[in-house]
């Protein structure tokens, strides 16, 4: 004879129900009650610079005071480099701002220019990106700055979609020609546990999914009424 059992889906939502308190945790200072957070000081404000490199098919402008002719915004090709008048071409990619700056200097100087003073400016990076994948609502490319983290990333992808699993988010790195992989997961970050990781350029963020998020976003939809009993028989 078949067995009948009673399974409210009340029950499956009350892993739901409320949310822990706040905990401190190294580096985190919990303010509670009616205090206010108290105001950043300046170096709260300021980023730290990061080492921004010129890659292929970067825009950049160039500026030598003073020579109009060699002033000119241009686009690095598909192999790190760049065409200047007089001098021919020379290798961008890799490089700062400042060390294609002093060579473009270099090359100048003595033969047409006698004291150059050469500014270049990363106008639009193409290749200084990081790649955001698996569940999040936009999956794509998304350029660095100084202040991409982990959780802004995700926020560029706009959001975590509803089959995200909080806890499995991996970020893949390259670090001196080794791949690395960390896991982290973004509910404790949210919540002030650890400190949400700077990202660089050319890392790669990956999304889990979750099944059981799948499963009972399957379960909602064929239920009738989530109020209701569901009989599940088994033989």
């Amino acid at each position: 004879m078949p067995k009948v059992f009673l399974l409210p889906v009340l029950a499956l939502l009350a892993a739901c129900a409320g949310q822990p308190r706040l905990q401190p945790a190294a580096g985190l200072t919990i303010v509670e009650g009616e205090r206010a957070l108290p105001a950043p000081i300046r170096s709260d404000l300021t980023a730290q610079d990061r080492l921004s490199l010129i890659g292929p098919l970067d825009t950049i402008t160039v500026s030598v005071f003073g020579v109009q002719e060699l002033s000119r915004r241009m686009q690095v090709d598909a192999g790190g480099r760049i065409a200047m008048p007089l001098i021919g071409t020379l290798d961008a990619g890799g490089k700062t701002a400042r060390e294609l700056a002093d060579d473009i200097a270099g090359a100048l100087r003595g033969r047409y220019v006698r004291n150059p003073d050469v500014t270049v400016n990363i106008e639009n990076s193409v290749s200084q990106v990081v790649t955001v994948d698996g569940q999040v609502v936009e999956p794509g490319l998304y350029p660095v700055t100084n202040q991409m983290t982990l959780l802004r990333a995700i926020a560029s992808a706009r959001g975590l979609t509803e089959f995200a699993k909080q806890d499995d988010v991996v970020i893949l790195r390259t670090v001196n020609g080794q791949r690395m992989a960390a896991l982290y997961n973004i509910n404790a970050i949210r919540r002030g546990a650890y400190e949400d990781p700077s990202l660089f350029a050319n890392d790669v963020v990956v999304v889990g999914d979750s099944p059981q998020r799948r499963l009972f976003r399957d379960f909602v939809g064929i239920a009738p009424l989530l109020a209701s009993p569901v009989i599940a028989i088994l033989q």
